[in-house]
C-alpha cells in the first residue's frame, strides 16, 4: 500500500512540476506543423563610428522569380531602431520569428524607413541620406529550400564600413547598405502522437541530466522544433495521473531533418 502511495506521489510531483515548466517556457508546435519556422536575424561588421542607428519597417520573402511581384510580409517582424554597433563579435537581434510555406525562398528584401542615422566619434548626430532606388528596400539572393517542421535561421549581415559612404558635402553621409545574407538549419525536431489522445501529456526532451526542450500534445499529437542533433530520451507526463509515466530512449536527431517517433500509448 506504502509503494501504491509513493509511486502516486512521485507521479503528482512530476505532472506539477512539468505543469509549471511548461506554463513558464514552452509553446505547443502542433498548431504550425506541415510549416517552416523561420528566424531573420541582423548583425554587424563594424566601423568607425560611436554608434549607427538603423530604421527596420520589415522583412519580406519572395518564392517567386520576380523582382516586383510576389513578395510577402513576414509577420511579427520587431520594427523600430537598431543599433548596429551593439551587434558586433557574433552578437545578433532576431527581427523576426515565424511560420512560413515550405519551397524555396527565392528572395529577401529588408526594408529600412527614413530615420537613420550615425553618431561620429565626435558625438555629432547625422541623418544618413539613402539614394531613392533604396526605398524598395534591399534585397539579397537566398534561393534556399525550408522543409517543414524545421527551425530555420537567416543572419543579415550588416557591412557598416562598406554601407557608409560620406558625401561631397563636409559632413554628410550616404546609406548605401551592403548585407551577405547566410541561413542553416538550426538542429533537428522531434515529432509523434501519445495515445490515447484525450489525455494532455508533457512530453520533455533530455540529454543527459538535462532537459532541453519540452512541450504538451495537443490532441495526442507532439512536436519539438529546433533540437541541436544528437540522442535524447523522450520522457512523457500524463497530466491525468492515473496514466503512468513513460519514457522512450535512443530518439535521434539529425541537423535539418524531422525524427518521427513510433506511437506511445499510456497505460
Amino acid at each position: 500500500m506504502m509503494n501504491v502511495s509513493l509511486r502516486n506521489l512521485l507521479t503528482s510531483a512530476l505532472v506539477m512540476t512539468g505543469v509549471l515548466f511548461f506554463a513558464s517556457c514552452s509553446k505547443n508546435d502542433s498548431s504550425n506543423s506541415g510549416k517552416a519556422r523561420f528566424q531573420v536575424a541582423l548583425t554587424d561588421d563594424p566601423g568607425d563610428f560611436k554608434a549607427v542607428y538603423i530604421d527596420v519597417q520589415d522583412v519580406n520573402i519572395n518564392y517567386t522569380d520576380s523582382d516586383d511581384d510576389g513578395w510577402e510580409s513576414l509577420p511579427g517582424v520587431k520594427t523600430g531602431m537598431y543599433n548596429l554597433l551593439t551587434l558586433v563579435n557574433d552578437k545578433d537581434t532576431v527581427l523576426a520569428d515565424a511560420y512560413i510555406n515550405t519551397g524555396v525562398v527565392k528572395e529577401i528584401r529588408l526594408v529600412l524607413g527614413e530615420d537613420n542615422f550615425v553618431v561620429t566619434n565626435d558625438g555629432d548626430s547625422i541623418r544618413l541620406q539613402t539614394p531613392s532606388g533604396q526605398s524598395s528596400g534591399v534585397k539579397l539572393k537566398l534561393n534556399s529550400t525550408v522543409a517543414a517542421d524545421v527551425l530555420y535561421k537567416l543572419v543579415l549581415d550588416f557591412d557598416v564600413a562598406k554601407s557608409i559612404h560620406e558625401a561631397g558635402n563636409a559632413g554628410k553621409y550616404m546609406l548605401k547598405p551592403v548585407i551577405r545574407g547566410f541561413m542553416e538549419a538550426q538542429g533537428g525536431s522531434i515529432k509523434g502522437v501519445v495515445a490515447p489522445d484525450s489525455v494532455t501529456t508533457a512530453v520533455l526532451a533530455i540529454s543527459g541530466v538535462d532537459t532541453v526542450a519540452s512541450t504538451y500534445t495537443d490532441n495526442g499529437n507532439y512536436l519539438i522544433k529546433g533540437i541541436d542533433a544528437g540522442t535524447y530520451s523522450l520522457h512523457f507526463i500524463p497530466t491525468d495521473t492515473t496514466f503512468s509515466t513513460a519514457v522512450k530512449d535512443g530518439v535521434t536527431v539529425t541537423l535539418g531533418q524531422v525524427t518521427t517517433v513510433d506511437t506511445l500509448r499510456l497505460q
